[in-house]
């Protein structure tokens, strides 16, 4: 990158105002640390406290609580689409579902900071934390003082000024385009021509170590090692031949999800196959009849597929409407992109297999058309947005559009496909990001599924 490139300064005070949803947990869960400690015998016994909590969308509300010593129960309601807990001082809920609400009884609770978080991988990281203050005489609820001594909001954050808040966000957004970049996944997966005409892919299914974000290393399920799968590619008519190797230590299958397949190769245990058990194979054989932009990933328990093992499959290729050609778009894409989305699992919020500041920077020339294939592979909804060019819909789950539908925020449900080309119009460096701002922004600035497209001049 050049020093131009650094201009990405620019774009990150698009988010500064919006990034303050959630105050510091770091600096006040050390604290907690020391002072429940020592207030674990203080501050005498007190009438039971009961706290209404809400586990909402990334979010505690409230997100710090108070109450005296004493006994303490928090009543606790999921209202989210998705799967929350929490745990406070070594306490925790069940794994709460949408609507579910349980009391967590905390005992006798003495005067300090405990920290509260929710404990689904990716969702602390996300801003699902917060405290709960044991203060003499408090009366139970929300924390009005949360990060001040007189009541008022925190305005940096944990940091004594807001010179140190940018300085910091600034930081972590600068490591994107300095920082060198680990492996990443989801290249072209080589075949082999059998002699009977089929095209042979080797998938195995194995443990690997991950780095999802600089020096962040996870214990990943993975297709041949690497998260995203490596994408398998086949033209229509072509016969499909791949061999699964189960190296993990739980039986696994391959689902062809939006391909077209016979029903004994569809990939649900016990119905059309039984799970392939660790140490042993099975071997998927069929036609590919039709275009489609598909993913392959485990059926056998979403934990597999949340914990990496996805992968985009795609039959021949996606055309160009004609309407768009005549509107300046390339008949051929100069480039064709596998954006997928992820939200759950030890892989997290991450834009393929990646949590910013490590995920991958793309790069074009003004004039370029680019194709692109959001997949999620997640657990909830995410609006794509790409800064300053607008996307046309060409394809919704792998099937042509009769009209082209334009749009610059592109909402991909959990399993949806969407193909979508983008004209790329002004030089710079654009941000490319989930529009829920919780994926994309904590205290300490950029995070998640964040990246940016670097557009130079023809």
């Amino acid at each position: 990158m050049t020093s131009d490139d650094r201009s990405f300064l620019n774009w990150t005070a698009i988010f500064v105002a919006l990034a303050a949803l959630f105050l510091g947990f770091f600096a006040l869960g050390r604290s907690g640390s020391t002072e429940s400690a020592a207030g674990a015998g203080g501050g005498g016994t007190g009438a039971a406290s009961i706290i209404e909590m809400e586990l909402g969308a990334l979010k505690f509300s409230p997100q710090h609580i108070m109450a005296p010593p004493g006994q303490v129960t928090l009543r606790i309601t999921n209202t989210d689409s998705q799967v929350h807990n929490l745990q406070v001082l070594g306490s925790k809920t069940r794994d709460l579902q949408p609507g579910e609400t349980q009391d967590l009884e905390l005992g006798e609770m003495g005067v300090g900071v405990y920290p509260m978080i929710c404990e689904i991988p990716g969702h602390n990281e996300a801003g699902m934390n917060g405290n709960l203050h044991i203060i003499m005489n408090a009366e139970p609820g929300a924390y009005t003082g949360a990060g001040s001594s007189d009541g008022e909001i925190d305005h940096f954050h944990g940091y004594d000024t807001w010179q140190e808040m940018q300085e910091a966000m600034d930081s972590r957004a600068l490591r994107f385009v300095e920082e060198a970049k680990s492996e990443f996944g989801g290249q072209l997966m080589d075949y082999t021509m059998s002699d009977d005409g089929y095209k042979e892919f080797e998938v195995t299914a194995m443990l690997a170590d991950w780095e999802i974000e600089p020096g962040k290393i996870v214990e990943a399920y993975t297709y041949n090692g690497v998260v995203p799968a490596p994408e398998i590619h086949v033209e229509v008519g072509d016969m499909v031949r791949v061999i699964l190797k189960n190296e993990l230590p739980a039986p696994t299958v391959i689902h062809w999800h939006g391909i077209k397949v016979p029903n004994a190769m569809d990939g649900v245990p016990p119905f059309t196959q039984d799970a392939v058990p660790p140490g042993e194979e099975f071997v998927y054989e069929f036609e590919a009849l039709e275009p489609a932009v598909g993913i392959y990933h485990s059926h056998n328990g979403a934990s597999q597929v949340l914990d990496g093992l996805f992968g985009a499959f795609t039959v021949g290729q996606m055309q160009t409407p004609d309407v768009l050609i005549d509107q300046g778009f390339a008949a051929e894409p100069d480039q064709e992109i596998q954006m997928v989305l992820n939200d759950a699992g030890v892989i997290g919020l991450t834009l393929n297999g990646k949590s910013f500041p490590a995920t991958e920077i793309y790069s074009g020339t003004v004039g370029d058309t680019i194709m692109v294939h959001y997949q999620n592979e997640g657990l909830q909804a995410h609006p794509m947005h790409l800064h300053q060019p607008l996307g046309w819909i060409i394809a919704k789950d792998g099937k042509e559009l009769l009209v082209p539908v334009p749009s610059d925020t592109i909402n991909v449900a959990p399993g949806e496909r969407y193909t979508v080309l983008y004209k790329l119009t002004d030089p710079g460096v654009w941000a490319w990001h989930c529009h829920i701002l919780t994926h994309a922004e904590r205290d300490d600035g950029m995070f998640g599924m964040v990246t940016a497209f670097v557009v130079e001049e023809a």
